[in-house]
């Protein structure tokens, strides 16, 4: 009878729960809009674990102090990581385990675990303020009060939710395509259609960003003017055109120091420098622009000048002021300084579209150069200097096969925060004399090659220097320099005990795929800190040209004088010196 009783009473509860369950399928039948949406923005616990670590481990200091939006953004591309990461990890955990969890356990742990991880990124977040002011005061810049979640949230919010709705669309485009034509054929027609898109995609991108700069590079800067002198390129008599040189180049042509302006600098005579540049637009092949620049060097008497110099530009036909302007002073304007323009792009969108036209560039100039210095009578030959400036730098480098063809080719070579994928550097750099650190190695003793990132580290070398000299400016904070594929997978050197520059943050660690993201955000705020640390070389431009070609003999209070005006064109001024 109790038997009859207890059956009697839990049949209706079992028809109910059946009930509850098919209208719940019926609902969802009838708003299937509502079902996908909770599917789609469902997130796997095992990858929120995983995205938040990751994100909250990026927050720590890379090389180059970051802005709270900047900090967003690498924090999202990190949970992205680490939720594609955690959630691989989860499913492969849920298909092992030989049981599973209660709800009331699984809703207890994640409570926990979500305690946990918001913790983890409050302490993060407070941690950020004080290692972001930390890297401050080591390269120099004003410190910040107070960590602003509104702009992290704006980068960090906008790149997961991009990256995860992509994510999402691609697995279900897999799932449709293999229900009908399996999975071996739904992997691969999806994987052809991804490669397919993005490669598309970029194509478009870079197609847009090529219209933008190539609008830029036909624009002259506020306040420059056509040359007036025969000693220019574009100006009287030169078949370069003014209108074709592009931004830089008529920066260049229409900058520098005059005669008057050495004669006043140095208290010393004075020469009228000669500076020859020829654009992209002003002829279509690289030989053709080169040749014509051997006839302007001929037109404006360029080898007949004391110093003749070989300059590969950056990507959008840059020449650092402060690089072009220094030998110029130092030299009383005896000096010609000849370049090319391979591009109208910036330095990483020329690198990823045609890494070999700096190399291109920078070869056929120097053959071109050479082979009219060669035919001179020796007495008559100017010095034949090459210098480059990053990517000018990979350039002007990799026109010789090694140290001892650039020596015998050359009478020195200055280059100034060279990339880390230029050859000759990583080779010099890997037979480093023992006991010298990565950022400011020694080779052979300094006899004919030496490193310098602050004044002084030329001298700090015992022994002789023969010429020809070759010099690189380097800094250890120069993401340029040290952002490098094995960033990814393995710790840099430069990060090792003892072999940390001093303005590099003793708080910064190396992470997998972590820290070669925060070097690629760095890049874009090298520039943007003082002389003497990122990419800007300003402060050191005196001290690695009197090394490599001389200073005719000026004296000393004349040589102070350079250095100030040098170092005043830098627009980040230091707030401290970071040994201090």
């Amino acid at each position: 009878m109790v038997d009859q009783e207890v059956t009697a009473t839990s049949a209706p509860d079992a028809s109910t729960t059946v009930g509850v369950r098919e209208r719940a399928a019926r609902s969802d039948a009838q708003d299937p809009r509502a079902n996908r949406a909770r599917r789609w923005w469902h997130l796997d616990f095992g990858g929120l674990i995983g995205g938040l670590i990751l994100a909250a481990v990026a927050m720590t200091p890379s090389l180059m102090p970051r802005t709270d939006l900047a900090q967003g953004i690498v924090s999202g591309v990190a949970f992205l990581a680490g939720y594609s990461v955690g959630a691989a990890c989860s499913s492969v955990i849920a298909r092992l385990r030989p049981w599973s969890p209660s709800r009331r356990a699984r809703v207890v742990l994640r409570s926990i675990a979500g305690v946990i991880l918001g913790g983890l990124l409050i302490a993060f977040a407070a941690a950020s303020l004080h290692w972001q002011n930390d890297v401050r005061r080591a390269v120099e810049v004003p410190v910040v009060d107070a960590f602003d979640v509104v702009l992290f949230l704006a980068g960090f919010v906008p790149v997961v939710i991009v990256g995860i709705a992509i994510g999402r669309g691609i697995r279900r485009l897999f799932r449709v395509l293999a229900r009908r034509l399996g999975r071996g054929w739904g992997a691969a027609v999806t994987v052809v259609g991804l490669l397919a898109v993005t490669i598309g995609a970029l194509a478009l991108a870079f197609l847009a960003l090529d219209r933008v700069y190539l609008a830029t590079n036909g624009q002259v800067a506020d306040g420059v003017v056509e040359p007036d002198s025969g000693f220019r390129s574009a100006g009287p008599e030169s078949e370069v055109r003014w209108d074709q040189v592009g931004r830089h180049g008529s920066s260049f042509l229409a900058g520098g120091p005059t005669a008057d302006d050495i004669r006043a600098m140095t208290g010393a005579a004075a020469v009228e420098p000669v500076r020859v540049y020829v654009g992209v637009a002003n002829a279509p092949t690289v030989e053709e622009r080169a040749a014509m620049a051997v006839r302007e060097l001929e037109r404006t008497g360029g080898f007949d000048r004391e110093v003749l110099v070989v300059a590969t530009t950056t990507g959008s036909g840059w020449l650092e002021p402060q690089a072009v302007d220094a030998v110029e002073y130092l030299h009383g304007g005896d000096t010609a300084i000849a370049a090319i323009q391979f591009s109208h792009q910036p330095s990483f969108v020329s690198f990823l579209l045609d890494p070999d036209a700096p190399v291109a560039s920078s070869r056929e100039l120097y053959r071109a150069v050479h082979e009219r210095w060669i035919s001179l009578p020796p007495s008559d030959r100017p010095g034949l200097y090459l210098y480059g400036l990053s990517l000018g730098a990979h350039g002007a480098q990799a026109t010789f096969s090694d140290l001892s063809a650039l020596r015998a080719g050359t009478s020195g070579a200055l280059f100034a925060g060279s990339p880390n994928h230029s050859a000759m550097w990583r080779e010099l750099t890997a037979r480093r004399d023992v006991g010298s650190p990565a950022w400011k190695p020694v080779v052979d003793d300094g006899r004919e090659v030496r490193w310098l990132s602050e004044h002084g580290d030329f001298d700090a070398i015992e022994g002789r220097w023969d010429e020809p000299r070759v010099a690189y400016l380097q800094h250890g904070t120069d993401p340029v320099t040290w952002l490098g594929p094995e960033l990814i997978w393995a710790s840099p050197e430069w990060l090792e005990p003892g072999q940390r520059a001093p303005d590099v943050s003793d708080s910064m660690v190396w992470i997998p795929l972590v820290t070669a993201v925060q070097l690629v955000i760095d890049k874009f705020a090298s520039d943007h800190v003082p002389a003497s640390h990122g990419h800007n070389y300003g402060d050191v431009y005196v001290d690695g040209w009197r090394s490599v070609s001389g200073d005719a003999d000026l004296p000393q209070d004349a040589i102070d004088r350079i250095q100030a005006r040098i170092e005043a064109y830098a627009p980040t001024q230091p707030t401290g010196r970071y040994l201090e």
